[in-house]
């Protein structure tokens, strides 16, 4: 199975490793440094992707490019995160950049799209999620002289019998359970003890941070002497619903004082009900403070830094393909914004002592990802409700 492979690696890696269109006309240069492509009207079968591009180079092509993910460059989350640390570098070096959202969340439409960031003059291409592993799988074969940062995944074919990294393809994990398991933790220690988890699709790095939570949040709980209810939930998709928001919203009703948003633009659900409520939500994969008064923190990935020193290296010649890297609480690749974070009694102090633990691996967790319920987890002060 693929999920014991991850589990495998990312065992082994926290030693060895330091880190939810079709062939339309090409379109021109984008002006300014940021600006929204013209999509063909009313052609709804042959429109290209959207994209978002710097001024192409002198050949009208486009170095460095990001393919999202089901959700939007705009998510405030995990695509996003990943593009601004693709633009960072691009703009300090004076590099071509430009992204492109493919129309749909399949194989085949991530394989075509890729295949329009090369055609479009990309030599480097970004491609941020779990959904991307088969698509890399194909591409690398096919674009022998590009090179791909594959997030949250590694290469394998579509029955997973084969799993092959090619020296041009640098994929990224992130041990997720342990920023799923500092904000459970800083939670409960601040006083709450009734939580929520609304995840987006049930993919490995999804059930990673809602393992991770429930187990922090049982840590704490155990230390304190109290009871802990965490209600339990994924919605299937990376996208904000009214669903989403009206079963965030019941949570609240019935006591609920935190929901941990996990699953891109599922997070927006969350927030608009918590604003609603007057509660509280735990933002994910980047500091999403700035997106509502709500979030009181959040479980980050450094996706940004990942990706800038990804881009960084593949110009410095130093690109790390064929191997995994694995971003954790040992180099500084997980973690939650204490300048940002809004707690009440959880202090800069108490998250120093909680984080320097967890990074000399004082802390153990399970990130079993074939259980995506937590029936599995020996929790002592933690009663989960999964939700359907």
């Amino acid at each position: 199975m693929k999920s014991k492979l991850i589990s495998a690696v990312l065992c082994v890696s926290m030693v060895a490793t330091m880190l939810v269109g079709c062939g339309a006309k090409e379109e021109p240069a984008a002006p300014a440094a940021e600006e929204t492509a013209t999509e063909a009207a009313d052609t709804a079968e042959t429109e290209a992707p959207q994209a978002t591009a710097s001024e192409a180079n002198a050949e009208g092509g486009y170095e460095l490019a990001l393919v999202t993910d089901l959700g939007t460059i705009d998510d405030k989350s995990f695509n996003q995160g990943a593009w601004e640390g693709m633009k960072k570098y691009a703009e300090e070096n004076g590099i071509s950049y430009k992204y492109y959202q493919p129309q749909e969340g399949t194989t085949d439409a991530y394989v075509e799209t890729i295949g329009l960031a090369v055609e479009g003059g990309a030599k480097l291409v970004v491609c941020p999620g779990f959904l991307f592993e088969e698509p890399v799988f194909i591409v690398q074969d096919q674009y022998p002289d590009v090179h791909f940062i594959l997030l949250d995944g590694e290469p394998h074919n579509g029955d997973y019998s084969e799993f092959k990294t090619n020296d041009t393809v640098m994929p990224i994990l992130f041990q997720e359970d342990q920023a799923g398991y500092l904000a459970g933790y800083a939670a409960v220690k601040d006083g709450m003890t009734k939580l929520g988890f609304m995840g987006g699709m049930a993919v490995p790095a999804v059930i990673r941070y809602g393992y991770g939570f429930v187990q922090g949040a049982d840590a704490a709980a155990k230390e304190l002497g109290v009871n802990v209810e965490v209600m339990y939930n994924y919605t299937g998709a990376f996208a904000a619903t009214p669903e989403a928001q009206a079963m965030a919203a019941s949570w609240y009703q019935n006591g609920t004082e935190v929901v941990f948003g996990c699953g891109g633009a599922v997070g927006n659900s969350v927030m608009a009900a918590a604003e609603e409520a007057g509660a509280k939500v735990i933002g994910v994969d980047v500091d999403q403070s700035g997106e509502s008064d709500t979030v009181i923190t959040s479980a980050m990935k450094m996706l940004s830094n990942s990706v800038y020193d990804g881009v960084k290296a593949f110009y410095d010649g130093s690109f790390p393909g064929g191997q995994t890297s694995v971003f954790t609480a040992e180099n500084d690749g997980v973690g939650l914004p204490m300048e940002t974070s809004k707690f009440e009694s959880f202090t800069q102090a108490d998250y120093d002592a909680l984080f320097a633990d967890m990074k000399a691996g004082k802390i153990t967790i399970n990130n079993n990802t074939e259980d995506s319920t937590t029936a599995d987890l020996t929790l002592s002060n933690t009663k989960v409700s999964f939700v359907e």
